[in-house]
């Protein structure tokens, strides 16, 4: 329970008591002030509820709240007896399981502060982090991410000890430094057995702002910095969550993005905890579709790249089906685009349109919905990068409600989003409760919240650059606000093209516009001081091989097909298309393709697969100047 002697009036939002005015101190989500309460709350008070679900052996295994609490508890008194103390900071170098959560909450309840790294982090990457946020406990979860620490040069001294999750291929392992998940467990028994109570007491010392979780950002430009979340800024997030998300008791949901991202953090970690929502987890990033279907969330957050995916899927199928069946597609699609208009419009559709709709809904639409596992999405949301609205609209056109939405790191992932009945595609959103919006004379978007951090780890130079003087969050973005109170977002502030002949031209949604073509993964565009713009493309290779096989063009590997005359053809084509929605001076004059495929393991790429536009402009800077002889 909270501590302070006013308590602000209450509201109840699917079955949770949270503050009525989320601006106002304290937050409470059921009485609660801080994540680690919250944690302890639910847990005691319906300990039999199904927590998270996870795959052991081809089934999947239920696991409890109680199950939940016994672990985590294990965990943090476990840490406790090794000599973690209370501001200090545990990293998790694994891929989205159990004990990914049952770290946050053990670490978080003892007082320390719970981080995470990327597994496509390489050693240099693992190594600055690790110094950075001067660790002492790294949690690796098997063989890979353990080699990843062990070619670390100078051993990072730092670190005391290394918890292992899976024992596989390393029974040999010795060492004082190593110690295995099981042993960790027997360590909180004991601190447990000879001190009763203390983790209940550690959870009471907690403040509302302290440092919660550290998040370091993707690096876009430059080193990563380690953003301080509070409990505070956590818990205004989940309000906002249970005020604008279909989260509800029992509602499935599927975690698979990672874990150490704010986007995935709060829908997979906090979300549920308040919600009471089951959690699945992936077995693999490869196995997500397959276990998508398994699953049938009603709730399914994703990043654009997944959502573009399930789209591209959707046409490979629809190519590859009998005459028939593509004729039936197209047809469903023509009645599909006209509810998805009617709906945006907030028009009625015609008797004739409901009759086409209840046509492909029972011959098309509901067959594609549970082919893809979003026979019961009563919400899909797309956040963390900009997301095309004509794929929005194709979403809405099969029946699949898909709404974008808009945050950052720095605020917690929580300032805009569109929700039923107040949607609008082009724009990211109206504030969510308790989040103020201002735009600046520069035109940059600035927000105001007890979501927005606390600041940069160790960092206060750089932490005051991005506050304004009168404490608004700079979000670096740019974009305005319609008269309704839609959040449009236009570019970023540090991406702007100025042309040789003076004209501002913000690439985000001309790039946005490339992506929605289903051959084009991504797109960069190029130009600053330049007389014209251009474009690097990276080629969607399920989709551009699909179709070399079917027009049999002849290649070798993935750089001869991007060399192809033919592939070459069929991009042009794309981006001429594209060309004739924007002004002349918008339009892409030359391209070139990336001839390499990217993964999170290269430069180019963040771990949330969004490019790096300045490595991307330097690795590749002789394609680039080849466009401008």
């Amino acid at each position: 329970m909270t501590r302070h002697a006013t308590i602000p009036p209450m509201e109840t939002v699917k079955g949770v008591a949270i503050n009525v005015d989320s601006s106002q101190r304290p937050l409470l989500v059921d009485g609660c002030d801080t994540i680690s309460g919250l944690f302890r709350h639910r847990a005691q008070s319906e300990p039999t509820r199904i927590a998270h679900r996870e795959k052991t052996l081809g089934i999947w295994r239920e696991f409890t709240w109680a199950d939940y609490w016994t672990h985590a508890k294990w965990i943090g008194l476990g840490l406790r007896r090794l000599g973690l103390q209370r501001g200090e900071v545990v990293q998790i170098l694994s891929e989205d399981r159990k004990e990914w959560l049952y770290f946050d909450q053990g670490v978080q309840c003892m007082g320390g502060i719970s981080s995470g790294i990327y597994t496509t982090d390489s050693s240099s990457q693992v190594a600055y982090i690790l110094q950075n946020s001067r660790c002492r406990f790294l949690v690796v979860e098997n063989e890979e991410q353990l080699d990843k620490f062990l070619d670390i040069p100078d051993g990072a001294p730092g670190v005391d000890k290394v918890i292992i999750l899976e024992d596989e291929g390393l029974h040999d392992l010795k060492g004082e430094r190593f110690l295995f998940l099981p042993e960790l467990y027997a360590l909180g028994q004991q601190e447990e057995a000879e001190h009763p109570g203390s983790f209940e007491a550690e959870i009471d010392k907690a403040q509302p702002q302290d440092v919660a979780l550290l998040i370091y950002t993707s690096g876009t430009t430059g080193a990563p910095k380690g953003a301080m979340l509070t409990h505070e800024n956590v818990l205004h997030a989940i309000q906002a969550g249970l005020r604008n998300l279909a989260v509800r008791p029992e509602a499935e949901q599927l975690c698979f993005l990672p874990l150490c991202h704010i986007f995935e953090r709060n829908n997979s970690a906090y979300f549920p905890i308040a919600a009471r929502s089951v959690v699945n987890f992936a077995e693999s990033p490869e196995t997500v579709f397959d276990n998508l279907r398994e699953v049938s969330p009603e709730v399914f957050a994703a990043v654009p790249r997944v959502w573009e995916k399930v789209y591209s899927r959707v046409l490979i199928l629809a190519s590859e089906a009998t005459w028939t069946g593509r004729m039936a597609y197209g047809l469903a699609m023509k009645a599909g685009m006209a509810r998805a208009e009617a709906e945006t419009g907030g028009k009625p559709l015609s008797i004739l349109g409901r009759a086409g709709v209840a046509l492909a809904e029972l011959l098309v639409f509901r067959n594609l919905r549970q082919l893809l596992g979003m026979d019961r999405l009563k919400q899909g949301i797309s956040g963390a990068a900009p997301i095309s609205p004509a794929l929005l609209k194709w979403y809405r056109a099969i029946g699949v409600p898909v709404f974008e939405g808009y945050g950052m790191t720095e605020n917690a992932a929580t300032c805009t989003v569109n929700r039923p009945g107040a949607d609008r595609l082009g724009a990211t959103g109206q504030a969510m409760p308790g989040v103020d919006l201002r735009i600046a004379e520069d035109g940059e978007i600035q927000s105001r919240a007890l979501a927005n951090f606390k600041g940069y780890w160790e960092l206060p130079e750089k932490t005051a650059e991005t506050f304004t003087a009168d404490g608004w969050l700079r979000t670096g973005d740019i974009g305005r606000i319609d008269d309704d109170g839609f959040l449009i977002i236009t570019g970023r502030l540090k991406d702007i093209i100025i042309t040789a002949g003076g004209k501002n031209i913000t690439p985000a949604e001309i790039e946005s516009r490339l992506k929605f073509s289903h051959y084009i993964s991504d797109a960069v565009i190029i130009g600053d001081r330049r007389k014209y713009l251009t474009a690097l493309i990276m080629i969607d290779q399920e989709n551009v091989e699909k179709f070399a096989q079917t027009a049999r063009v002849p290649y070798a590997d993935f750089a001869s097909l991007t060399r192809a005359p033919q592939v070459q053809d069929l991009i042009r084509a794309e981006i001429d298309q594209v060309n004739k929605e924007f002004a002349r001076v918008e339009q892409i004059k030359d391209f070139r393709l990336i001839d390499v495929l990217l993964t999170a393991e290269d430069d180019e790429l963040t771990a949330t697969m969004k490019l790096k536009r300045s490595f991307v402009e330097k690795k590749h800077k002789a394609l680039i100047d080849d466009m401008y002889r």
